[in-house]
């Protein structure tokens, strides 16, 4: 592969990260969805807001877990949250409310846990694609120098053959991460789904 045909492939599959970032308060973010590194529980739930210090018994922690889960499809977390609701003895809304309390906060600590490997995944591109610019600089030169000797030819292949599978690694690097940049934005609709379904228990008791 000549240096023509590198350069084409790698301005085929590769765009700098940071022109791609939608953020311009951190231009290394990798993704076009918005940075947000951790939720507001007050932008979704409008009900009763509890303290910190509220401890949450196991089996509501337990149901919380269940129905936060991304292969706990919505219409089963929605019947098992009416079960709960219709259960439920003394103070509903406190009681819901720490339901949901304990939903957010999984889905807001799985949520932030992958926006931080996120950022460490970028932060790998970014240095694969300063290595891949280094060596094509090296294959350049070596390209540029006249009566190359054997050794310079064998160089300036293996580098070539680096750059071709480093491309290659980035490429399908940032096909996945494309992927993995829709996960913080699907888990918080799902939290404001749950807002919802949980609310709606809330609505009901306090109309009757």
């Amino acid at each position: 592969m000549n240096k023509t045909c590198i350069l084409t492939f790698m301005l085929a599959l590769t765009v700098p990260f940071s022109s791609q970032a939608a953020n311009f308060n951190d231009p290394t973010w990798p993704c076009i969805q918005r940075k947000v590194p951790r939720l507001s529980i007050g932008q979704m739930w409008t009900g009763k807001i509890l303290e910190d210090s509220v401890e949450i018994d196991a089996d509501t922690r337990a149901l919380a877990n269940a129905i936060s889960v991304r292969r706990t499809t919505m219409e089963d977390a929605q019947a098992l949250i009416a079960k709960y609701a219709d259960g439920l003895k003394g103070d509903q809304a406190t009681q819901l409310a720490m339901l949901f309390k304990a939903a957010f906060e999984k889905i807001d600590r799985e949520r932030s846990e992958i926006v931080s490997g996120i950022a460490r995944y970028a932060g790998k591109q970014t240095g694969l694609a300063e290595r891949i610019d280094m060596l094509q600089q090296e294959v350049a030169a070596l390209e540029m120098k006249e009566d190359k000797s054997d050794d310079e030819f064998d160089k300036m292949e293996e580098l070539q053959d680096i750059v071709a599978w480093d491309a290659r690694i980035y490429k399908e690097r940032a096909q996945s991460l494309t992927f993995v940049c829709e996960t913080p934005v699907i888990l918080e609709k799902r939290a404001f789904a749950l807002a919802r379904a949980i609310m709606a228990h809330a609505n009901a008791e306090s109309a009757e």
